[in-house]
């Protein structure tokens, strides 16, 4: 197993009343029959047809009005989440609708810690992968599907100054609810790319000059025994099934990360801020 011991069990959770329709919550996949020359860096995911994506909390609803590249399209707040963006002088883009705490209870899941604030906004426009700047990180991730987990790595990215996250568009959370609160704003700071082939978007990275280094258990070497070079892809899997095959033989490198005590595995968002650490530290990004 790569970073557990068990298999992941666990049921992604979904807000009671918000469950947005298609792929990602309207990220656009990836199935270019070929490059464009007029094709603009940056495309809309299309939200017509997956409705909007819910944020709630106070990280990710300020970064969120922050980002002016987030379209707001319905926001709701207490009076006490009110006050304070006052008194922050966060500025709420359009008119609240101030209710009590229980009428945002009533919309979300009976474990959503909202602070007083939701929103409903349109999803963010997606880069492609060829539109990736040849420097830096990106994270691939292969089909990890627990909110939580892909919300925390989202948040380690950020921390890292990551380029994109590559997903698939199956087997992969929608980037609202339950991720975009575990992801702490990070949905704001970090471009998601959604791929129909993950094998293909790999192979696309591959051509384009990006070290990928898959992190499985079955790894060749240590990552930090890895020579690694900018720009730099780490491949993650998902817990208990790690990366699948395919996923494996596309990467330019397979590697493994050893523990020195008793338990030898991490939780998947663990291993990737491990990686982050490992692949940032070995590439001098932390000075810059």
């Amino acid at each position: 197993m790569p970073y557990s011991g068990t298999r992941d069990t666990s049921e992604p959770m979904k807000d009671r009343k918000f469950i947005p329709k298609g792929p990602r919550g309207g990220s656009k996949p990836f199935n270019r029959p070929g490059k464009s020359a007029s094709r603009p860096a940056w495309r809309e995911r299309d939200s017509h047809a997956d409705g909007p994506v819910i944020l709630y909390g106070w990280h990710t609803v300020t970064l969120a009005l922050a980002n002016p590249q987030r379209q707001i399209r319905k926001l709701t707040l207490t009076e006490n989440a009110a006050r304070r963006l006052a008194d922050e002088n966060i500025e709420t883009r359009i008119a609240p609708e101030i209710v009590r705490p229980q009428e945002i209870d009533r919309l979300l899941s009976p474990d959503a810690v909202h602070q007083g604030l939701l929103a409903e906004a349109d999803p963010l426009p997606s880069p492609d992968i060829e539109d990736l700047a040849l420097e830096g990180m990106v994270l691939v991730l292969d089909q990890i599907t627990d909110p939580h987990n892909v919300g925390a790595i989202l948040r380690s990215a950020a921390a890292f100054a990551v380029k994109a996250i590559v997903t698939t568009a199956r087997h992969s959370p929608e980037a609202t609810g339950v991720l975009a609160k575990a992801a702490s704003g990070a949905l704001e700071l970090v471009p998601m790319i959604t791929v129909q082939n993950l094998a293909r978007a790999l192979n696309e990275l591959n051509d384009s000059g990006f070290q990928t280094v898959g992190l499985d258990s079955e790894g060749s070497e240590d990552l930090s025994d890895v020579t690694l070079r900018e720009p730099l892809a780490l491949v993650l899997g998902a817990e208990g099934k790690g990366l699948r095959q395919l996923t494996r033989e596309t990467c330019s490198v397979v590697a493994r990360l050893d523990m020195p005590g008793e338990i030898k595995s991490l939780n998947v968002s663990n291993a990737a801020a491990l990686s982050l650490y490992v692949g940032a530290s070995r590439l001098g990004l932390m000075k810059r």
